[in-house]
């Protein structure tokens, strides 16, 4: 096990999506999956072109459109 504390250094998950390094990169192929099944739940249509940022920020919005991904 790692000395390191864990909680000092915040993951990808709460990092800022307008702060990631890649984030201008095209959205990768679980996020366009995931984004495709959302869209469709929620009655939009689905975006190709979206980066990672983006489609990380849709698939937040979405998942509060849909109640999906949310812990209750």
């Amino acid at each position: 096990m790692s000395a390191n504390n864990q909680n000092d250094v915040p993951g990808n998950a709460e990092k800022d999506p307008e702060d990631w390094v890649t984030g201008d990169e095209q959205m990768t192929g679980p996020q366009a999956s995931y984004l495709k099944t959302l869209a469709q739940e929620a009655g939009e249509e689905f975006d190709p072109s979206l980066t990672k940022a983006e489609a990380s920020k849709k698939i937040d919005e979405l998942q509060h459109e849909t109640g999906r991904g949310i812990d209750h």
